[in-house]
């Protein structure tokens, strides 16, 4: 069974000069870092995009590898012992809450830790359903997690965590509690949920709470004290109030969303509906004939504006996107294009042996695909086939015949505009989450799709990425082109909530 750690007071956590260094890459994810986390303290740790965040909180957990896997300097201690020491003390919440899915079933998920530390089954499924209830995900113990919503799924980890978290003296949980953007892909609703959650957890001083969130506002409240990272270890550390209004303009600098400061871009001009460039007919939507997500739906999407469809986790926003995208058959009903994006019926691609419907985006081929229809899926790692950020971005000229000269500005011009140019030759998926992110919008944006649809598009982002991705968006949108995104950002919604339809539970 996990110890509580030391009494109050006592230092928890300690980095000295404390940095990290992945294997294959040049330069420091993070260096320098020094500071001191008291025993029951809340902190928000706060930084750009790639300044090492999610590094931090994986390093205290010790599940950052060995030396093969990059190079360590410095000292970050749990109770004056390395975090691979003391595995246990510290729960974590993975920014891909995908990635911490371990069993079939949502109680399992749940008990899964609870199990591995040890405690009497008959607390632990009371800890379950308490889990389960204060983040809000109320489904059946026995879903299926693999139907979980991408937004659910972050509810289902957070659940996992906080039921590790001991409720009585005699059941101690970790005791340091790691969360790395929970609330990214949450409706409003769940983000209040969440946040109270966490503050029932911590009320008692007796676990200590790191947060990374970009949006300052969810947690201010909540924490004691801000700590920022910057290039070269820390920019900033002290009480909340103190820090936003002493370093305010340093912390714009460095892309930190500061509360009461506006986001600098306008909506987009009202312009009249333009024709419809997709739309369904009595389309229902999912993945099984048994267990349809949406039911009835009739969606339009009209030329040149940017469609944002919102709605509550779980609704079915993503099994939507990707049906309207050509890439998830209906289970009823169809999906029908305009003329302008219909492929040629003579064009039937390479190798394909499927009877081509022009208006029918579900019998397309990859190539026709390509320059029609291109999609940033919610999980960007799923769309990543190669080895370095550069060649990545190439995959969809190279299909296209492009020649090499043609594709290497093109690509420079992406990884400038993606502020990823000092990655080109990064693994992408040892990126952060906010870079991959960017990365695959980088994808769909070389081919020039005629419809992108983005799902999620700014989860991750730092307050100058996110100005400089929604910039980007409106770029495209001024050359003609259509967008339909997937979000419950407030702001991205301000800015480009054109056309708005809202797809509701059930």
């Amino acid at each position: 069974r996990a110890s509580r750690g030391p009494a109050k007071g006592a230092s928890v956590i300690t980095a000295s000069g404390w940095g990290w260094r992945y294997a294959g890459r040049p330069d420091w994810a993070v260096r320098g870092v020094d500071f001191t986390i008291e025993d029951g303290e809340r902190v928000l740790l706060l930084g750009a995009s790639g300044a090492g965040k999610s590094t931090v909180l994986a390093a205290l957990t010790g599940v950052l590898g060995s030396a093969d896997e990059g190079t360590e300097e410095g000292r970050l201690l749990i109770d004056g012992k390395h975090p691979t020491r003391v595995r246990g003390r510290v729960g974590l919440v993975m920014q891909d809450p995908e990635s911490q899915v371990v069993l079939a079933k949502v109680g399992d998920d749940v008990a899964f830790g609870c199990e591995n530390m040890g405690l009497p089954r008959q607390e632990i499924w009371p800890r379950v359903h308490r889990a389960l209830d204060a983040v809000g995900l109320r489904v059946p113990m026995d879903q299926p997690t693999g139907a979980l919503s991408g937004g659910q799924k972050q509810r289902l980890a957070i659940a996992a965590a906080l039921a590790m978290q001991g409720s009585t003296a005699d059941s101690a949980g970790p005791g340091i509690l790691c969360l790395d953007e929970p609330t990214a892909n949450l409706d409003p609703a769940g983000i209040v949920e969440v946040r109270d959650a966490i503050g029932r957890v911590v009320a008692d001083r007796t676990t200590t709470l790191l947060v990374v969130e970009h949006r300052v506002d969810v947690w201010a409240d909540l924490v004691d004290r801000i700590i920022v990272l910057g290039s070269e270890g820390l920019l900033a550390d002290g009480p909340v109030a103190q820090v936003l209004a002493e370093r305010t303009a340093e912390l714009l600098a460095a892309g930190v969303w500061v509360p009461g400061v506006p986001h600098s871009l306008s909506p987009r001009p009202v312009r009249p509906s333009g024709q419809p460039l997709l739309w369904t007919e009595d389309l229902t939507t999912g993945y099984q004939a048994s267990q349809p997500v949406g039911r009835n739906l009739t969606v339009t999407i009209p030329e040149g504006l940017s469609t944002v469809i919102t709605g509550p986790n779980g609704a079915g926003k993503s099994t939507l996107a990707l049906t309207l995208a050509g890439l998830l058959r209906p289970l009823a009903g169809r999906v029908r294009t305009a003329t302008g994006l219909q492929p040629e019926p003579r064009q039937r691609g390479r190798r394909s042996s499927r009877t081509l419907d022009p208006a029918d985006p579900h019998t397309w081929t990859s190539r026709h695909l390509l320059t029609r229809i291109g999609t940033v899926f919610q999980q960007p790692e799923h769309q990543f086939v190669e080895r370095r950020v550069r060649e990545e971005l190439a995959v969809g000229l190279r299909a296209l015949d492009w020649p090499q000269p043609r594709i290497d500005r093109r690509v420079s011009e992406l990884l400038e505009i993606l502020h990823l140019t000092g990655l080109a030759t990064a693994n992408p998926f040892t990126l952060s989450g906010g870079e991959q992110r960017r990365l695959s919008v980088g994808t769909v944006l070389a081919t020039s799709p005629a419809l992108i649809v983005l799902d999620e598009p700014t989860f991750g982002q730092d307050r100058n990425t996110w100005t400089d991705l929604v910039q980007l968006v409106l770029q495209i949108l001024a050359e003609g082109r259509t967008i339909i995104s997937v979000t419950h950002d407030p702001a991205y919604l301000e800015v480009l909530a054109e056309n708005r339809p809202m797809i509701r539970s059930g």
